[in-house]
C-alpha cells in the first residue's frame, strides 16, 4: 500500500478519538506561530490532516492558509467543516511534501508530526529543500517531531525521533534556531508522547 492510500484509509475510517495525534486545541502550535497575538499573514500547514489549526489561524487574522496532506479525505473533511465565509481563504493541496514544488512562498510553515515519518536521510533532505523553497526570507518554520524518548512508531509506521540539535543540523546554514522546546502530548486514550519543537527562521 502506498503512503497516500495508507493515510486516506486512516482518515476515512477513523474518528478523532481513534487517532493518537488528536488534541483538544493546537495550543502549542499557536504559541509558536503567533507574533504579538496575531497570525502570520500566509501560513502553510504541512500534514494538516483534520487539525483545527486552520480554524484558529483564520479567527486570529490569517489572510491565507494552505493545507497540504497526502489524504484527499482529510482535506475534504476540513473544507466541509469550515464555514462558507472562511473557505475562500483556504487552499488545499494533495501532495507528498518531499516531491511537491511550491508555487509561491509563505510567511510560516507548520508541521506537527510529518517530518518524523521520513526515516530515510534522502527524503529528509528533500523535505528541507521543499521548506527552503516554500518559506520566504525572514519567515519561519515551526516543526514538531517525536522526541528521542518518544514513540518508535505511529499509525503502524516507523518514525525517526529527533532532538532540537538534530533538527538544526538537518536544516543547516540557511536557517537560524529561535525557539527550542519540549511538549508531552497526551493521546485520546491518555498515553504520553514526548515531542521536540523548534522554530527556525529562514535567512
Amino acid at each position: 500500500m502506498d503512503a497516500t492510500q495508507h493515510w486516506d484509509d486512516v482518515y476515512a475510517g477513523k474518528g478523532d478519538d481513534e487517532l493518537s495525534w488528536t488534541e483538544d486545541s493546537p495550543r502549542h502550535s499557536l504559541e509558536l506561530l503567533l507574533d504579538g497575538g496575531r497570525s502570520p499573514r500566509r501560513v502553510i500547514d504541512v500534514g494538516a490532516g483534520r487539525s483545527t489549526l486552520v480554524d484558529q489561524l483564520l479567527t486570529l487574522g490569517a489572510e491565507q492558509v494552505s493545507l497540504l496532506d497526502l489524504s484527499p479525505s482529510a482535506l475534504q473533511q476540513v473544507t466541509e467543516r469550515l464555514g462558507a465565509a472562511d473557505r475562500p481563504r483556504v487552499e488545499t493541496v494533495v501532495a507528498d511534501v518531499t516531491t511537491w514544488e511550491p508555487p509561491t512562498t509563505w510567511d510560516a510553515w507548520h508541521d506537527r508530526a510529518v517530518l518524523h515519518f521520513l526515516t530515510e536521510p534522502e527524503r529528509r533532505q528533500q523535505y528541507v529543500a521543499t521548506a527552503s523553497r516554500a518559506v520566504a526570507a525572514g519567515g519561519v518554520a515551526v516543526i514538531g517531531v517525536f522526541a528521542p524518548d518518544g514513540p518508535e512508531s505511529c499509525s503502524g509506521l516507523p518514525v525517526a525521533r529527533a532532538s532540537a540539535d538534530d533538527l538544526v543540523r538537518l536544516f543547516g546554514d540557511g536557517w537560524t534556531l529561535e525557539v527550542a522546546g519540549r511538549e508531552v502530548h497526551h493521546t485520546p486514550w491518555a498515553a504520553a508522547q514526548p515531542f521536540t519543537w523548534v522554530t527556525l527562521r529562514r535567512r
